[in-house]
């Protein structure tokens, strides 16, 4: 059996996503054995998110969230999806700025295994980018 060269190819670029300041997100990585299973920690830059679930197999949208944790789930920054499996992660974005989400095993990133996430500005000060020092020199 031949798998399609879609699937097989990485595509050039990084898939972007703007969030509202104070937007609720949730994440499932979906581990899916093409050639060879991997465990692949998934890490978030800027932010520390809550891991409300994983499992083994498919993620299914019906069912795996009626057993997410939500009493007291662990709160990091990186997390291992299991190979051939699944992991459903929570954060609310209230920290502005461009942050980078990645697979922590370099090759494969190449691979695609990676995403940008900018959160807006929110309307306190608080939830604001601040602007560059007057005395930072330009690029």
């Amino acid at each position: 059996d031949s798998l399609p060269l879609t699937l097989l190819t990485p595509k050039r670029g990084t898939k972007v996503k703007v969030l509202k300041y104070g937007s609720n997100v949730e994440l499932v990585f979906q581990d899916t054995n093409l050639i060879s299973g991997l465990d692949h920690p998934m890490h978030l830059h800027g932010y520390s998110f809550h891991v409300v679930g994983y499992g083994f197999g498919n993620f299914n949208k019906s069912k795996d969230p009626m057993n997410y944790n939500v009493v007291d789930p662990p709160l990091v920054n990186t997390v291992t999806v299991p190979k051939n499996g699944w992991a459903a992660i929570r954060f609310v974005a209230t920290n502005p700025g461009v942050w980078f989400m990645h697979c922590h095993l370099e090759r494969h990133l190449s691979w695609g295994m990676e995403t940008v996430f900018i959160v807006k500005n929110g309307k306190s000060l608080k939830g604001t980018l601040l602007p560059p020092p007057p005395d930072m020199p330009p690029c």
